[in-house]
């Protein structure tokens, strides 16, 4: 409650806000009395309408949030639909929702998203985008990577007032400090999470910081959550949209673009799937130019090739440290233990070949001066 108030009070549009708080765990049976009591005591014009003229239905239940449709039958026949998001249990661990409401405004004004319409206890009312979730498989389309990329170029010149320090390695310490302190009660828990090596985890870190530094890569407005999940497509209008600005922060391009390509391969982790140097390439000239795709410079592609392929290892370390929080206070049933391995095997696997191409291309001659 004390992290919706202080972000409702940080936006400068008034919008309706309740203190009420909505159970992350309940079935959607006992959900819908207790979404219809939030918005009769969000939205005035609905406050003496009984329960049937409410519908509820998931949309999605993430792993740390829940995507609910919300359908208001009005008196005199109009329907509304709109989303609500219900924030999974603890995520102020890792999540800065002040900054997210900030971000909201200026990225919906920009086209992006949803439009926030309320705020409550544990999570928000948007507006409802009309359209269906990808799928992994869908982002090597090579039509839709493309139009990713093109989004992606665009979101990038969003200006979001603030601090424009770039959070990616401030989260990761932050994550490891707190990761690496956890207790588990739960047995099975409690014996994975004592093999992890975390000074070696530690000078992974220190190490990619130091040569990631050397890029000088870009610092922009990212979303650094550009999973499948978080994009939609209206395929009779053709548009696609960005949704779920919650881990959005200043950061560094590579990272964005190398967290998008690690997505997919899904919350399986199926790596195989990572796309081939020709796909990032695809992708590449449409985010470098999507006008004149064909006439980026063989020089501009690969030095994008190689700030996504560094961050790309960055994006590993930032999930895996993430998901053993989320083992210690996320309820939701998802195995995040074997996750963080997961994550973590990927990035030890990648590592070598990374490392030897950014040094490969941080040592030519003419990169040399501006890169010692």
């Amino acid at each position: 409650m004390e992290v919706a108030e202080g972000a409702r009070q940080s936006l400068t549009a008034k919008i309706p806000y309740s203190s009420l708080t909505v159970d992350h765990s309940l079935s959607i049976t006992h959900l819908k009395p207790k979404i219809v009591e939030l918005c009769k005591d969000l939205f005035n014009q609905w406050s003496s309408l009984d329960g049937s003229h409410f519908s509820v239905e998931t949309v999605s239940g993430g792993i740390t949030n829940l995507l609910l449709k919300v359908s208001v039958r009005e008196d005199d026949g109009k329907h509304t639909n709109m989303t609500v998001r219900l924030y999974g249990p603890n995520t102020e661990y890792v999540i800065n929702r002040e900054r997210e409401m900030q971000a909201i405004q200026h990225l919906s004004a920009a086209g992006f998203g949803a439009k926030l319409l309320a705020v409550f206890g544990n999570g928000m009312v948007q507006s409802f985008i009309d359209a269906r979730t990808l799928t992994p498989p869908d982002m090597k389309n090579p039509k839709l990577a493309a139009e990713i990329a093109k989004q992606l170029r665009k979101f990038h010149q969003v200006e979001i007032p603030g601090s424009k320090e770039p959070q990616v390695w401030n989260d990761v310490l932050k994550f490891f400090k707190k990761a690496s302190t956890l207790q588990f009660d739960d047995g099975e828990k409690k014996i994975k999470y004592e093999t992890i090596l975390f000074q070696e985890v530690h000078n992974e870190i220190i190490d990619l910081k130091e040569l990631t530094d050397r890029l000088n890569a870009p610092v922009l407005f990212a979303h650094n959550d550009l999973l499948s999940g978080n994009l939609m497509l209206n395929e009779d209008k053709e548009k696609l949209y960005f949704i779920d600005f919650e881990y959005g922060s200043y950061n560094y391009r590579g990272f964005d673009i190398g967290n998008h390509f690690n997505e997919y391969a899904g919350y399986d982790c199926d790596y195989s799937l990572y796309p081939s140097k020709d796909e990032q390439f695809h992708f590449f000239r449409h985010y470098l130019d999507s006008d004149q795709p064909n006439e980026v410079s063989d020089k501009d592609l690969e030095a994008l090739y190689v700030e996504t392929s560094s961050y790309m290892l960055a994006s590993h370390l930032y999930w895996a440290l993430w998901a053993l929080i989320q083992a210690k206070m996320s309820p939701i049933d998802f195995d995040y233990i074997s996750y963080f391995f997961l994550r973590y095997n990927e990035y030890k696997k990648q590592k070598e070949k990374v490392l030897s191409l950014a040094k490969s291309y941080l040592s030519k001659p003419e990169l040399g001066k501006r890169f010692m």
